[in-house]
């Protein structure tokens, strides 16, 4: 939780040029809080990771000053994680980020972690924004907010689009 504090509240720079489509990459060290008793990251954890790659891509965007000052927040309306390996103490890994599309609820962003160029897990984020007063905003306009211009988004891959279907997130 501290770690996603700091990157919330001291977000790194914002890359010049940065696209809205563009992947950001998040560089991590497994610590000994993040393991499990088996010695291997927690399930759960990976889910912080993923926090964390999200809080990223908003800074490398320079996006947080132009979010808060509108009063806008991000949460997690759905998730899925798929894991292929185990990380263990001490490893460094990224985990990179990036918006696939959007529809009139919800942002949906791709998650990627690695290893030494091995896929360790992979994550679907289906995200809303919010404003202080729980109001939903629109995903196009947290864009145009982030990206001033009309901005079509991508087509959703079809797997993404049924797990969108299945899990009912574009409707609640």
């Amino acid at each position: 939780m501290l770690q996603l504090a700091l990157v919330t509240l001291r977000p790194r720079r914002a890359v010049v040029g940065r696209d809205l489509l563009d992947p950001s990459v998040t560089h991590l060290r497994v610590r000994l809080g993040d393991l499990d008793l088996y010695r291997h990251v927690n399930n759960g954890v990976y889910l912080q990771y993923l926090d964390l790659g999200r809080s990223n891509y908003l800074a490398d965007l320079g996006a947080f000053g132009r979010l808060s000052a509108r009063g806008w927040y991000p949460v997690v309306a759905a998730s899925t994680m798929t894991y292929r390996r185990s990380l263990t103490l001490g490893q460094r890994f990224t985990v990179t980020t990036r918006v696939i599309g959007w529809d009139r609820r919800v942002v949906y962003l791709e998650q990627v972690v690695e290893c030494g160029g091995q896929l360790v897990a992979r994550g679907w984020v289906a995200g809303r924004f919010l404003s202080r007063a729980g109001d939903r905003i629109a995903p196009a306009d947290v864009v145009a907010a982030i990206d001033p211009g009309e901005r079509e988004s991508p087509a959703l891959p079809d797997d993404v689009a049924a797990w969108a279907r299945a899990v009912d997130v574009a409707h609640r």
